[in-house]
Parts: structure tokens; sequence; C-alpha cells
């Protein structure tokens, strides 16, 4: 059964109610476990830390909630970790009876900049809804508040706004409530080797916080489920907690939901009910295919590999609509392949990478659920290697290059490499010159890091695959990273493309994947 839903008055969606019927059986229990803040900090400025903020002990516990508090008091209290969850605190009135409401201010942080710098001064082109901040104006006291919205934090501050003179305010019993749909343990990690183990243990938190309902992209912002973010949060949850229902759930719901077309979503609203966006990315839509194909490798689960394959074939279908008659991809101002947060990046080359590493994937399925296409897409994956080839490749600088341009970058060497373009020895000299001669045209992002790294290991160059997972993931855990983040470039760690770093996701899907190497690699 499908039904056409109008969202942007240009496009028509369709929704498939039998496939939503699956995923909505595969909504996940929530586990849930009551966590207080560690300490009381104070936020010290200081250029030499990350983001320009330090935090120093101030105070236990206890001693904040033996404390009472005038208009203009403030706290930061620090759970230890990253955490994702419901807050509740109780507050009470000390001195005279209340004569008027007293008012606080409840600001959630990820990082210590989140706590420190106004908000008011925000200027970023991202809703400012998305930061974490809640006021509240207790009428009665004492009171317990309950917070029914969910925070993601390591840091809360709490201001006293304005309470009147004749009595101050004390807070005790701080708690959040953590969710995850992910249990507390998973695998074992292996590794002998200290710093990795630790980057592991930072990739697999980063993976629980963001295992909601389905596999968010953050849990702070966007709370969504994307089809990039998808395929790389389901290679570490193979290696790590294993659930693959909620694999199987995500891939429903995006079947449930297409263009007239047929082409999938970017991304996924689950709710209050489950809607797709009305934004359609070439490389997103095409990677359906290959978590369907990891899934099938990781569980067997021919059924669900059946009744997903014409989803899958379809996004070959208009991939291939895409590309010119000699089978390259079209670069124009019609379509939109994210690749990489760049605003100067070309990404034709590095897009006719990730179709043809999907169309290899395709081409699998196709042998076990449908043969007939199976000859067609052996054909067609010749062509548009060879063409890639022809197009991409110059001899003179050794790279290869994109658009009209001929702008060479990193993630064009890395996605032609990951397709099988040229030979292994010559993949293998792409990533050794890119290592030593990295063009100006780098990655901004750890989801073309993740990429970059697989490209490593596929050309056999592990000790340098080692090194960069270290130098890169390792930089963050040095900063005192809980988790990883949307964005990070060591040469700008203010870097933000949404105009400012506390709108910044600390905790990110894409920025996992670590602990798959670390684990899927033996490293």
């Amino acid at each position: 059964m499908s039904q056409a839903l109008q969202q942007n008055p240009s496009i028509t969606m369709v929704r498939h109610a039998d496939f939503l019927a699956t995923a909505e059986a595969l909504k996940p229990q929530l586990h849930r476990a009551m966590l207080q803040p560690r300490q009381q900090v104070i936020a010290l400025p200081d250029v030499e830390a990350i983001h320009g903020w330090r935090a120093e002990d101030s105070g236990t516990l206890e001693e904040f909630y033996g404390r009472e508090l005038n208009s203009g008091d403030s706290v930061i209290l620090d759970f230890g970790t990253h955490c994702v969850g419901h807050l509740s605190l109780r507050c009470h009135a000390v001195g005279s009876p209340p004569d008027a409401p007293a008012h606080i201010r409840l600001t959630f942080g990820e990082t210590l900049s989140e706590v420190t710098e106004p908000f008011s001064e925000y200027e970023g082109w991202l809703c400012r809804s998305w930061l974490q901040q809640h006021d509240e104006f207790i009428d009665l006291l004492p009171a317990t508040l309950e917070l029914s919205r969910r925070y993601c934090l390591r840091y809360l501050k709490i201001e006293v706004v304005a309470v009147s003179r004749k009595y101050r305010l004390c807070v005790d019993n701080v708690t959040l409530t953590t969710v995850s749909s992910a249990p507390a343990e998973c695998l074992r990690c292996h590794s002998a080797d200290p710093l990795l183990r630790q980057i592991d243990a930072v990739s697999v938190l980063t993976l629980r916080n963001c295992m909601q309902d389905v596999f968010e992209d953050g849990p702070k912002r966007d709370r969504r489920l994307w089809l990039g973010d998808l395929r790389l949060q389901a290679l570490v949850n193979d290696v790590t907690f294993a659930r693959h229902d909620l694999v199987r759930r995500c891939l429903y719901l995006f079947a449930g939901n297409t263009r007239e077309d047929g082409m999938l979503s970017a991304n996924i609203f689950v709710q209050p009910e489950v809607i797709a966006d009305d934004t359609f990315l070439f490389d997103y839509a095409l990677f359906f295919i290959d978590v369907l194909f990891n899934y099938l490798s990781s569980t067997g689960d021919k059924q669900t590999a059946q009744e997903l394959w014409p989803t899958a074939w379809r996004q070959v279908e208009l991939a291939l609509e895409r590309c010119d008659t000699s089978g390259i991809v079209r670069d124009d101002e019609t379509w939109w392949s994210f690749i990489d947060w760049h605003d100067e990046l070309n990404k034709q080359a590095a897009s006719q990478g990730v179709l043809i590493f999907c169309l290899e994937r395709a081409l699998s399925l196709a042998k076990d659920y449908d043969v007939s296409k199976a000859a067609l897409l052996t054909k067609t994956l010749e062509r548009l290697k060879a063409e890639a080839y022809r197009a991409f490749w110059d001899e003179t600088c050794g790279f290869y290059v994109s658009g009209a341009h001929r702008q060479i970058s990193c993630a064009s060497q890395v996605w032609l490499v990951l397709a099988d373009v040229g030979s292994a020895e010559q993949q293998r000299q792409i990533m050794k010159r890119l290592l030593a001669q990295p063009p100006e045209i780098g990655m901004n992002t750890p989801y073309l890091r993740h990429h970059f790294i697989a490209a490593l290991l596929k050309t056999g160059l592990q000790q340098q695959a080692v090194a960069e997972i270290k130098a890169y993931w390792g930089a963050m855990v040095k900063h005192g990273a809980d988790t990883f983040w949307e964005l990070y470039d060591p040469q700008r760690p203010e870097y933000s493309p949404y105009g400012s770093k506390i709108i910044n996701s600390y905790c990110h899907a894409w920025s996992c994947t670590p602990a798959w190497f670390i684990r899927q690699y033996g490293l």
C-alpha cells in the first residue's frame, strides 16, 4: 500500500504503509539509568584549551546542595561524561515565605563554551532554538521540576535570574535520567594499543548516545535519521552492540518514504510522526544500497534484502539518469551531493566514485535477488570505471581532478580509490602522494576522514591509517572529548559551517567509526 503526501508544493512524497508498519514494529525499548553530577566547576578562559575554556574543580555536589542562592548567582555542574536524557531537580526556599516566583535558567552544554558564551551573541545561520536553554518560573515552592524535553550534555549551568529579596533559593537532587536504545555493555575491544583503546571507548559512547528510537545523527542536533550517518553507524554497531533490528528499522523507514519518482530522502523525521525530509542528496540515496548490502552480510536476513531490493535498484536507475552519455555524473546546478562540508569542493569526481562503489554493492545483491540485472550492472561498471579514469586522471600531477576547473581535492582521490578506479599499485601511490602532498582542498569533517582511513586500509597502508586515526581522533581525545565531534579541523578548531561553534554537535554519528576500524582490522 502507498499513499501520496504533499509537503513542498513542488515535491510529492509517497508513503509505503507496509514498510512503515514493519519499521514501527521494530521500534526499540530505551534503556534508562539515573545519573547525578559529579562536582561543581568553574570555567576559566584559556587560549591553550580547545574552544578557549578549561574547567577547574570548585566544590562538591553536596556543597552546592547546601548553598543559598540569590538573584544573579550561578553554578556549573559537571556530570563527568557526555550524556543524553531528561533532567529533574528540586527547589525550595530559605528565609521568609516566597512572595514572588523564582525565575531560574538552565543551560545545557556538551562543551564548556556552550555554558559560558552568551547565547544572545549567537549569529549562526542554523535556528537558535537548537541552543539548549530552559527558563522556568516557579510559582510555588518547594517544587520538583521534571523537564519533558530531552537534553544532551556534560555540563549544566544553573542561574538564578530572579528571586525576591525576602528569600533565597536552594537546589538539590539534580538528576539526569539517561536514555539509549543500546545497552550499557558491548563487545570488548581487544586492541593492545592504549590510545586506540581510549579512542575506541569514545567512539562507542558516541554511537550509544546517538542510538535512540533510530540511529540519530546527533542527540543535540538534528536528532534525525540521516542515510549517510546510518551507513557508518551500522558498521560500528556490527562490531559493538549488534542491534541489527535497529538497522533494519531504519532501512524500512527510508523505504517507507520516497519521492514520487522513487528517490529516497536524505533524512527522516520520526516524531511526532514519520515524515521524510524534502532534501535529496545524490550520494546519500545511493548509500541505501550499501547499508542494505552490509545488513545482509551481517545478518543473513534474505527476506529483508528481497523486500527492499526494488527500492535499492530504483536508486541505481535514478543515479544513472544523472550521468551523461559517456557515463560521467553531470556537474551543474541541478543536484546536491554531500561528500563533505566544504564550500570550495567540486564533487563531481567523488560522486562518480560513490556511484561506482554503490553499483558494486548492487551487483552483489543482484546476483542473489535479481539475476537479470547482474549482467547489465557488470557492463555498466566496466564502462563507468574506464570513463572515470579517462575523465579524471591527470598524469602530470599524479592525482584525479574534478569539474571544469580540474580541481584537485582529497575527496576525489579517496572516493575514486574506494571505487577501485585505476590499478591497485596506482591507487596505493595516490594515497601515499596524498599523505605527502595534501592538496589545498582538504577534509573538513570526520565523515570524509572515515573514507580517507578506509582508502588507506584498502591500499595496504595500515601503519599510516593507524597514525592518522591517532593524529585526528586522538587529538579530540587529548582535548578532552567524551564523544567525537561533528566537525574538527586541527588547523581551525573554531570552524563551523553554521557560523558558530556553539551550534556544532559534539556527539555526532559520523564520527564514531574508529571503533569499526580498530575492531574490524585488529588494530
